[in-house]
């Protein structure tokens, strides 16, 4: 019964603290003259990542590599699939060519040099050193094009908004930034109590480890980018949901991977190149949706909410 309160009480913190990140950020970005595209690629982005960034450094501590490298992969498809896929299935999702230009083959990129480092089984220090180093670039490189762009072109602003948060004093900045680092604290919190009683009621009825790690771990950690999408899906924030769940993605293989990989060598056991390959197939089939009339349809997201809802139970029969 403890375990099944952990997991109610998580899906709360996650819908309040994904409501406060999402409300603090998208203030902020208007004042700030900083698009909510960048910001859900960066700030929005990285806090609803930190559940992986911790789950996987634990994991490698404990000498649990594979689940660590699981995480991130399992994460991504989950991302792609189902945090953006039911994003569209509530609200149909506009595109910036941005997006296409840029963001996508940044991901793309990222994920085929994750895969080669993998080839061997086994991510270097020094591999991971290159791949954190690519996250410092990444995060550089967005902010200094993010002055460059205006703000109010995306169709996630009204014009009370911009009005309302361009004419609010400083005490409404601080409130904003409580917001986003209260917001994020709390989808951490969230997610860990979900994923701990979860996982309790998992090993309760005798699931084996391994559909725990590739289903439950990869499905608890991104549940704070999902409860994100969610949010920001009804409130119309569609640059919000591409950011998060897009820098989400680039935020694993590079940062969580990288960190990981710093503090020791990581082995992927039990990953499969077929793991690797649907992650990289998801990045793939996802550039031809939002190039379709530069927006992701309802339908096109219910086949990717159905394409991830076959691949886990693939996972389970397997």
């Amino acid at each position: 019964m403890l375990d099944i309160g952990w997991v109610f009480g998580g899906l709360v913190l996650l819908y309040f603290g994904a409501e406060w990140l999402v409300k603090g950020s998208s203030e902020l970005a208007i004042r700030l003259g900083i698009s909510p595209l960048v910001v859900g690629l960066t700030v929005v982005a990285f806090g609803t990542s930190a559940p992986e960034l911790v789950v996987s450094v634990k994991a490698n501590l404990d000498g649990q590599g594979g689940m660590a490298i699981g995480n991130v992969v399992g994460s991504n498809i989950c991302n792609i699939a189902l945090v953006l896929g039911f994003g569209a299935v509530i609200f149909p999702i506009a595109i910036q060519r941005r997006v296409i230009r840029r963001e996508i083959p940044i991901l793309l990129v990222a994920s085929v040099v994750f895969l080669l480092m993998m080839r061997d089984g086994t991510m270097e220090r020094l591999e991971a050193g290159v791949l954190f180093s690519g996250i410092v670039l990444y995060v550089i490189t967005s902010l200094v094009e993010a002055r460059k762009e205006d703000p109010n072109q995306s169709e996630d602003i009204s014009p009370e908004m911009i009005g309302a948060a361009r004419n609010s004093g400083s005490g409404r900045l601080f409130f904003n930034i409580f917001l986003i680092v209260g917001g994020g604290i709390t989808l951490v919190i969230g997610a860990d109590r979900m994923v701990t009683g979860g996982e309790s009621i998992a090993r309760f009825y005798d699931v084996p480890e391994a559909i725990i790690g590739l289903t439950l771990f990869a499905f608890g950690t991104s549940l704070p980018e999902l409860a994100t999408s969610v949010v920001a899906a009804i409130k119309k924030q569609g640059d919000i949901i591409v950011g998060n769940a897009v820098g989400s993605c680039v935020f694993n293989l590079l940062a969580v991977v990288g960190m990981a990989g710093l503090i020791a060598p990581l082995n992927d056991d039990g990953v499969t190149w077929i793991h690797y390959t649907v992650m990289l197939g998801a990045t793939i089939i996802l550039m031809p949706m939002m190039w379709h009339r530069m927006k992701l349809d309802r339908w096109e997201g219910g086949l990717l909410v159905l394409g991830y809802l076959g691949f886990t139970a693939w996972l389970v029969m397997s």
